[in-house]
C-alpha cells in the first residue's frame, strides 16, 4: 500500500494475545477473518499484543516462541505486509508510555468496573495491577494509532468506551490531541460455540479441549473433534440457536467455511442425521485448516524472514506511535521523548 493509499483509507487498530500455541476456529470466524478482509479497505495495524499476555504468570521461552507462531498464523491467515502493518507490541516501546499517561488520567472507580477485571480476577488468585489497568493500556494501543475505527466484539465493547472516554477527556482538558474511535461491528458471523457446550462462546480461556478446534491441529483430531460434538435431542437439522444451540452452531461453521446459505445447508440435510452433517462438517474444517498450519510452518522455518517482516512493521508502527507521543508529550507539559 503507498502512503497515498493508506492517507485517504480510515485506519483501524487490532490485536490479538500469544497466549496459546495457535489460534482457534472461534478466533478466526470472530475476528481474524474481518482482518484479512479490511487490509482491503483500511489503513490496517495489527499486533501481536505481548505486553497484555503477562498480566498472568507465564514462561518467557514460551511466550516468544508464541508470538512468533502467532505473526506465522496471521500471515498464513492472509494478513499482506504489503497491504497492512503487522508487528509485536512490545517492540514498539510508546505503547506503555501512552499508557501511563492515561492511567494518571483514569478514576480508580472506572477501571474497577470493568468486568472483564472481574471476571479474571475472580478466576486468578494472582491478581495483578498490570490486570487492573489492563483496559488503559489497550486505550493506548489504540490513541497511538490515532485509529478511525476498532473492531469489537460483545466482550470489547465496554473496553471501548473507556478508551473514548479518555480520548475525550484528554483532549478537552489539554487539546485535541487523539483520535476517538468508533466501534467497527463485524457483520454476518457472530459468536462461535464451545463444540462440548455450545451454550458458550468457544474460548480458550473458558473451554476444555474437546469444545475448541485450533487452527494449526491435526486433520485426525479435528475429525474426532468435530464426531464427539454436542448437538440436541430429536433430529432434525434446522437452525434454531436457542432451542438447537449444539446444531445450529455447526450449521454456523460449515455455512462461513464453505460459503453455503445456512437454509440451502437445511435443505441439503433434510431427511438425514446428525451424523451425515458431522461427517461432511469435519472435512470442510480439516481442509480449511491444513493448508494454514502448512503455510505457518513454512513462515516459522524461515525465522530470518519471519523477523525482518516484523521489524519493517514494528519500524512502520513506531514511526506512527513516536509522533502521536511526542504530541502529547507536549500537550501534558513534558520535554520531549528522546
Amino acid at each position: 500500500m503507498t502512503t497515498a493509499d493508506s492517507a485517504i483509507r480510515p485506519r483501524v487498530l487490532s490485536g490479538i494475545q500469544p497466549t496459546a500455541d495457535s489460534f482457534h476456529l472461534g478466533n478466526y470466524l470472530g475476528a481474524l477473518r474481518s482482518w484479512v478482509e479490511m487490509q482491503e479497505t483500511h489503513d490496517a495495524f495489527y499486533c501481536v499484543v505481548d505486553l497484555h499476555a503477562i498480566t498472568i504468570s507465564h514462561d518467557p521461552a514460551q511466550l516468544r516462541r508464541r508470538s512468533l507462531v502467532a505473526a506465522a498464523q496471521l500471515l498464513a491467515l492472509g494478513l499482506d505486509p504489503q497491504r497492512c502493518t503487522l508487528f509485536v507490541q512490545s517492540q514498539v516501546p510508546e505503547h506503555p508510555m501512552l499508557s501511563w499517561i492515561l492511567e494518571c488520567h483514569t478514576g480508580f472507580g472506572e477501571a474497577g468496573r470493568m468486568t472483564q477485571f472481574k471476571d479474571k480476577s475472580a478466576k486468578n488468585e494472582r491478581v495483578t495491577v498490570g490486570l487492573f489497568t489492563y483496559p488503559v493500556l489497550q486505550a493506548a494501543d489504540i490513541l497511538l494509532y490515532q485509529a478511525d475505527a476498532v473492531p469489537v466484539g460483545e466482550d470489547q465493547r465496554q473496553h471501548l468506551e473507556l478508551v473514548r472516554d479518555l480520548a475525550q477527556r484528554f483532549n478537552t482538558t489539554y487539546g485535541r490531541t487523539f483520535t476517538v474511535p468508533s466501534p467497527y461491528i463485524v457483520k454476518e458471523t457472530g459468536t462461535i460455540q464451545d463444540l462440548a457446550e455450545p451454550a458458550r462462546k468457544m474460548s480458550k480461556s473458558a473451554s476444555g479441549p474437546s469444545g475448541i478446534i485450533d487452527l494449526l491441529e491435526e486433520p485426525a483430531r479435528i475429525r474426532k473433534k468435530i464426531k464427539s460434538a454436542v448437538t440436541d435431542t430429536g433430529r432434525e437439522i434446522v437452525y434454531d440457536p436457542e432451542n438447537k444451540p449444539g446444531v445450529s452452531n455447526l450449521l454456523t461453521i460449515f455455512s462461513t467455511l464453505a460459503a453455503v446459505p445456512i437454509v440451502e445447508l437445511q435443505n441439503r440435510y433434510e431427511g438425514k442425521g446428525y451424523g451425515d452433517l458431522k461427517k461432511d462438517l469435519a472435512e470442510v474444517v480439516a481442509d480449511f485448516c491444513a493448508p494454514i498450519a502448512e503455510r505457518t510452518r513454512s513462515y516459522l522455518d524461515d525465522q530470518a524472514e519471519l523477523d525482518k517482516i516484523l521489524l519493517a512493521g514494528a519500524e512502520k508502527a513506531h514511526a506512527v506511535a513516536a509522533r502521536t507521543l511526542a504530541h502529547a508529550y507536549e500537550r501534558i507539559g513534558f520535554r520531549q521523548p528522546l
